[in-house]
């Protein structure tokens, strides 16, 4: 093994040409890509972290009845907007798996809107990681993206982050 991977000066005319090291990467670039394995736990259950803004979520997913719950509240005592409860669901419904499995996810941080985005990209994450098929349709909708967007903090002399004080001329 040591030997074809080895470069010489005896051999770097044939590695240079091409009949080496290229044929080896050129036949596996032609080899079908297999998905990746399952990442379930012995309870049956995938884990992910989600983070939205300052809102951290651990979710975990196993097959169910469809049942949301979050910091031990039902989905629509937690989420009493509509829009939240629509913001958890896009990943499954995306997926077509709407039902199909059960979530719990403890969240912490920011606020509600924060907290939503952060169990969505968990979920999305758990999803993936309990079905690997599922990865091109996520990532085609963009729930798989951590999105980075975070509040700017605030500068010395500043009344915000940006917004100075009042100028007063007298």
């Amino acid at each position: 093994m040591s030997e074809t991977t080895e470069t010489t000066l005896e051999n770097l005319d044939t590695a240079i040409a091409g009949t080496g090291d290229d044929a080896v990467a050129a036949a596996a670039v032609d080899a079908p890509v297999t998905p990746a394995e399952p990442k379930i736990d012995e309870q049956g259950r995938s884990y992910a972290t989600g983070k939205r803004k300052n809102a951290i979520a651990r979710v975990w997913i196993k097959p169910g009845s469809g049942t949301i719950t979050v910091n031990g509240k039902d989905e629509e005592t937690f989420f009493a907007r509509p829009v939240l409860r629509m913001i958890l669901r896009q990943p499954l419904v995306a997926a077509e798996r709407n039902g199909q499995f059960d979530v719990v996810a403890t969240v912490s941080g920011g606020g509600l809107s924060g907290q939503a985005g952060a169990v969505r990209h968990g979920l999305s994450k758990a999803l993936t990681y309990y079905e690997p098929g599922l990865r091109p349709v996520l990532k085609k909708g963009g729930f798989l993206t951590r999105d980075s967007r975070v509040v700017e903090r605030k500068k010395y002399g500043r009344a915000k982050a940006r917004r100075s004080f009042q100028f007063s001329k007298r």
